[in-house]
């Protein structure tokens, strides 16, 4: 009985939860009149499984994983994504109103986080998008 118990909880930990309300809405790659839509995405796999504190202009936004990602809503003009301590990535992005852009994010230290931002076209980043899981901003 016991061992039937313990399989049956270590296989609900294994269960994946279904998507947010605002991961459904986020995947539907819509612009917003105004503004600049910008998805920050890491791959999964990714050549590091550590935690990437990020910050868009100067705010810290959250912390990304393997396998995540972060929808921002933005101004028209230049945002400077970075990462966060001691990760000195960054990358400069001139927007637009009505545009939607796609940046790549990579860790390519396994022991310290140190990120390489790239952006990447449209195709590629909403594969990548649709398979990873929405970041609430802080």
């Amino acid at each position: 009985m016991w061992r039937g118990l313990l399989t049956a909880i270590l296989l609900a930990g294994c269960v994946q939860l279904p998507p947010s309300p605002q991961d459904i809405q986020a995947k539907k790659f819509e612009s917003v009149p105004g503004k600049a839509v910008i998805y920050l995405v890491r791959n999964d796999p990714d050549i590091s499984r550590l935690a990437a504190p990020v910050k868009l202009d100067d705010a810290i936004m959250g912390t990304t994983y393997a396998g995540t990602y972060f929808r921002w809503e933005v101004a028209p003009g230049r945002h400077r994504i970075s990462g966060y301590a001691s990760d000195n990535g960054e990358i400069t992005l001139a927007t637009e109103a009505g545009k939607i852009y796609f940046v790549r994010q990579i860790v390519v230290n396994p022991r310290v986080a140190h990120s390489v931002f790239h952006t990447t076209d449209e195709d590629s980043g909403r594969r990548i998008v649709l398979r990873s899981g929405l970041i609430e901003s802080h």
